[in-house]
């Protein structure tokens, strides 16, 4: 399993995020997956999730395995309760959810 990653700040109403990096080349390799339209934009997974999960994110990363590409969101709700969820990186489908 593969981390791909990268350090980005968001603006609007979305909280800063942290997307973790394993490799050199993680940013790159992120970069062409969103440009071939094999993985959403950040933004667009994190507003979805934000409608169906209100709460505030802490760590995104991006990962790839089994060959598909996978956004693990930490997530820290209203109630205190942090939740770590899977998404399907191409259509913001929430795979699993972890409270923890």
């Amino acid at each position: 399993m593969a981390s791909v990653a990268f350090v980005t700040l968001m603006a609007c109403s979305l909280p800063a995020q942290t997307v973790l990096a394993s490799g050199k080349h993680d940013h790159e390799r992120a970069r062409q997956a969103l440009q071939s339209g094999q993985i959403l934009p950040l933004r667009t997974v994190l507003e979805k999730l934000e409608r169906e999960h209100p709460g505030k994110v802490l760590e995104v990363e991006l990962e790839q395995e089994h060959g598909v590409w996978i956004y693990e969101v930490k997530l820290l709700q209203s109630d205190g309760q942090l939740v770590k969820f899977k998404l399907d990186a191409r259509t913001a489908v929430v795979l699993k959810r972890k409270p923890r």
